[in-house]
């Protein structure tokens, strides 16, 4: 689909959900519009001697509350749409989730397979440059992150240039998704997958709305295929799989594989790294093409891979039953139509991928206040903990050995109050978007912009800043 317009498909989306709020049309459009896009080209000497140019853009969508905040993708399909459209559904996940950032997005233009190491470090360093030239880039103006193509070595290196450029006490707080030993957080790895099975395990508990699936209400039993095997979709088909579901479809670049009886996910990673493909794993089926497997029977679906890979030439043959978008933008309004019609329940990526930016938030708020989660109350809470149960063995018979104390007097540390918090944070979010889908007869992803336009829009009514 070659004329496909991502941001379009964002404004479809906004519209629909927009019928159902009290705002005016202006506003309203001033909510969905991008407030600044930046499109910047510098040129590279490559390895060899020879100059490159590079393309890169960085969109700041909201500026309804600040930072904005939002990935930097290294990919052939960077272009500027799809960095609004990106922009955009950050400022919605944000307003949903109650991160209190604005939207942003950017990217480089590139295939990092083309690239050295050293050529990658020149690009970010220099993309980087050219962000903090025009502000944005920064602790209060505008934060970036990982996503598609980049991870925390580049984050690394952006946080290095910010910080040699400036002369900022908070630079920590520029980027996120950092190395720990350069101000990143433990958990923000796994953050978007761990959401990602948190708001399904949520859904899932929902015992009407499970009935109406024809399910049982839990996320134990449930079979489920994960498209893409990168950091999110790992991680959801990781803790999926640890809860009880089973995983029966896999697909990667080089193809789809099937198998009814389950799939081990980490003899899979393995058998991957040793043979460059998930074709011919075990006993499973190899299916026609990479995007075939989302058409196998399965409860859940789980798109974690790029825009676009449900679309209006496969949804009808999809039969999941619940449909969970790890990714962003992977179902068209078409295709969210068609599965609708049929039943299925949608959970959609403007939720349900924002444990990202929630433990990214977490991060920020560590590089502010420059202290790490837990390093004040964790033996504190250890030494009430064992004073309780020393309480409990004097009055009944119950003697602990050390081991079992050590187990349950543990004291929270930075992972466990960073995975806490994600798992408050989605748990409420999604009540709180179920809530407005009952009350106004309206799917997920409506009730996901619904409620993020309530919340932009009354930020805009109290700044005052219409005449």
């Amino acid at each position: 689909m070659s004329d496909y317009q991502f941001f379009a498909q964002v404004n479809k989306a906004f519209d629909k959900a927009a019928q159902h709020s009290r705002f005016d049309k202006g506003l309203l459009h001033q909510i969905k519009i991008c407030n600044t896009v930046y499109h910047v080209t510098f040129p590279l000497r490559r390895d060899d001697g020879s100059i490159e140019v590079i393309q890169g853009w960085r969109v700041e969508h909201s500026h309804h509350k600040l930072p904005t905040k939002g990935g930097i993708r290294f990919s052939t399909t960077v272009n500027e749409d799809e960095t609004m459209a990106l922009a955009a559904l950050m400022t919605y996940k944000c307003a949903v989730v109650d991160v209190p950032f604005g939207g942003a997005k950017g990217g480089i233009k590139i295939d990092k397979n083309n690239f050295s190491d050293a050529e990658i470090e020149r690009i970010t360093r220099r993309y980087t440059f050219e962000l903090i030239k025009k502000d944005f880039i920064g602790p209060g103006s505008d934060v970036p992150a990982p996503d598609y193509g980049t991870g925390a070595r580049e984050m690394g290196w952006i946080l290095d240039t910010y910080r040699q450029l400036s002369n900022d006490i908070n630079s920590e707080g520029c980027v996120t998704g950092k190395p720990i030993p350069q101000g990143g957080i433990r958990g923000r790895t796994e953050a978007t997958g761990r959401g990602v099975f948190f708001g399904v395990r949520e859904a899932c508990k929902n015992k009407d709305d499970m009935k109406e699936l024809g399910l049982e209400p839990s996320i134990e039993g449930k079979t489920f295929v994960v498209q893409g095997l990168g950091n999110v979709g790992y991680h959801s088909a990781k803790y999926m799989s640890e809860a009880g579901a089973k995983l029966v479809g896999v697909a990667e670049i080089e193809g789809s594989i099937y198998d009814p009886n389950g799939i081990d996910l980490e003899k899979l990673v393995e058998y991957r790294k040793e043979t460059g493909s998930i074709i011919g794993f075990e006993s499973t089926k190899e299916l026609e093409n990479n995007k075939a497997v989302m058409e196998a029977e399965c409860d859940i679906l789980i798109p974690a891979a790029l825009e676009n890979q449900i679309n209006a030439d496969n949804a009808s043959n999809v039969k999941a039953k619940i449909i969970a978008e790890a990714a962003n933008g992977p179902t068209t309004s078409e295709a969210h139509e068609i599965m609708k019609s049929r039943g299925a329940l949608i959970i959609p990526d403007n939720y349900l991928n924002a444990g990202g930016v929630t433990v990214s938030y977490f991060e920020w708020l560590k590089n502010l206040s420059h202290v790490r989660f837990g390093r004040l109350e964790k033996r504190a809470e250890e030494t009430s903990y064992r004073k309780i149960l020393s309480v409990v063995e004097n009055i009944s018979d119950r003697t602990f050995t050390e081991e079992e104390m050590q187990s349950l007097a543990h004291g929270a540390g930075e992972y466990e109050l960073v995975d806490s918090g994600l798992e408050e944070t989605m748990v409420n979010a999604y009540n709180e978007i179920n809530e407005l889908r009952k009350k106004h007869n309206i799917d997920l992803r409506t009730a996901a912009f619904l409620n993020a336009i309530e919340k932009v829009g009354i930020m805009y009514e109290q700044m005052g800043i219409f005449p």
